[in-house]
């Protein structure tokens, strides 16, 4: 069965076409449980997000600020697995016809083989993978098994990555490019900074590949200013927060759903 990275092109090209950024919103398999954490990915793809990262916990989360790392500690105590991770992309995908990507680090895609894990996220409607710690020149053997089931393959760029390594890394990939706003990890901020801007514009000179922006957007305002100058906006830890400040599960999928509503708003430049 083939993945759905045709799925997510046509979305990022059909927010282009209404002359708009794509919104991308960011949410942990498992968190607050296998249950919640799919509904709340629904939440966040009803309220108006296009398109939704799905994470795998990671106990050693290097590019997760606090409040990710906090909803990670929660789901990995709650016993989440790879299996878990799937569900989650199948119901999510099944309920919206949207795309979602999984976002997670090389290390549990290694033991649990490439070939297993790519068949298995083609098969639950998966339409690819970000894989911010995966160099490009080790990526060969992912990037295989990634185009025989129709997967794309989002890599990260930040700020201090060079013009000649930006166009190694965007040749290599597909779907989108994660453009890292800033230096640093996850979390919202005050500002998303002039940073990001430059980033985008040298990432653009070497793809025609849509570019988006995350680290540090949370609200709409941000979004508005991200989306003037990328192709897509990526909300993550103002997401998590929502529901880690609810006072209950069912509270805090609503404040995903609210948040989303408010972000597409942004985007849109209704904010």
């Amino acid at each position: 069965m083939s993945g759905n990275v045709q799925l997510l092109n046509d979305t990022l090209a059909a927010a282009k076409s209404e002359g708009r950024a794509a919104l991308i919103a960011y949410l942990p398999a498992g968190f607050p449980t296998v249950d919640g954490g799919v509904e709340a990915v629904r939440a966040a793809l009803d309220g108006g997000a296009d398109v939704v990262e799905v994470g795998l916990p990671h106990s050693d989360p290097v590019l997760d600020g606090p409040v990710i790392q906090t909803a990670d500690d929660i789901a990995l105590r709650g016993g989440v697995k790879i299996a878990d991770v799937m569900r989650t992309v199948r119901e999510a995908h099944a309920a919206t016809g949207k795309p979602i990507l999984v976002m997670t680090y090389w290390n549990p895609i290694d033991r649990y083989g490439v070939e297993r894990f790519t068949a298995e996220l083609a098969e639950a409607g998966g339409a690819g993978c970000i894989l911010p710690d995966l160099p490009v020149q080790e990526s060969a053997l992912w990037r295989e098994h990634a185009d025989k089931h129709g997967l794309a393959t989002v890599f990260v760029v930040a700020p201090s990555s060079k013009d000649a390594r930006l166009a190694e890394i965007t040749a290599a990939g597909s779907g989108f490019v994660y453009a890292a706003s800033l230096m640093g990890v996850t979390g919202t901020r005050e500002s998303v900074g002039a940073q990001a801007e430059d980033l985008v514009r040298r990432t653009r000179a070497t793809t025609d590949t849509p570019v988006c922006v995350g680290l540090g957007v949370s609200n709409a305002a941000q979004a508005a200013e991200v989306a003037g100058f990328a192709d897509g906006v990526i909300v993550g830890s103002a997401f998590v927060k929502r529901m880690l400040d609810a006072p209950d599960d069912a509270a805090g999928i609503e404040g995903v759903r609210a948040l989303a509503a408010d972000l597409a708003k942004g985007v849109r430049g209704q904010a």
